[in-house]
């Protein structure tokens, strides 16, 4: 494995055992065997460390899933791309809310850490707004009820997912399945799916 791709397994243990809040660039360095100058050369902060974690070393990318979607707008199934969505947000979310949950305990740090992630165009209202494209690119095809609302749409099924994720990380309780999800939201937004 190359010298960036150590640091990156590094970074991703010290987030996920610790916390983000309480990852520092030095115990990072320390983990991955290499000097936090090397870190440096490869990463200009700890937000890009944190970034670059979620983009490369999580499973199931919900922003590029969502990005494929908004690009294939009115092919396949909504239902089966809703699923899909779901089951994606779940595991993703599962994975990051560990690593970031720390950082709401730490204003100063959350405040910094939000400039830093709108500063690279980036942070997690932009996984909404994408669903949200997708689902009002859908009702624009007729795919969605004339009264759905595709931004409540959006943060219902992925306020479940993260909610799921939620639990999974502290109690057994797996809760309803991506499909039940789904399905629920769209009984409730009067939405039918299309098959292709």
């Amino acid at each position: 494995m190359d010298t960036r791709g150590m640091m990156l397994d590094a970074a991703a243990h010290v987030m996920r055992t610790k916390g983000l809040a309480r990852a520092t660039t030095k115990e990072i360095a320390r983990e991955s065997g290499f000097s936090e100058a090397a870190l440096y050369k490869h990463f200009r902060d700890k937000t890009d460390l944190f970034l670059a974690v979620l983009r490369e070393r999580t499973p199931g990318h919900l922003p590029e899933l969502l990005a494929n979607l908004v690009e294939t707008r009115g092919r396949g199934d909504l239902r089966a791309n809703l699923v899909k969505v779901a089951r994606t947000a779940i595991e993703f979310y599962g994975e990051t809310f560990p690593m970031a949950a720390s950082i709401f305990s730490e204003p100063a740090l959350l405040a910094a850490h939000r400039e830093a992630l709108i500063g690279r165009g980036a942070g997690p209202q932009h996984v909404r707004d994408a669903l949200a494209r997708y689902l009002a690119d859908e009702k624009a095809d007729g795919a969605l009820a004339a009264d759905a609302d595709p931004e409540a749409a959006a943060a219902l099924l992925l306020g479940a997912c993260f909610m799921q994720a939620f639990l999974g990380n502290f109690t057994d309780n797996a809760g309803p399945s991506p499909e039940t999800l789904v399905d629920t939201l769209l009984a409730r937004q009067s939405i039918e799916g299309r098959n292709p």
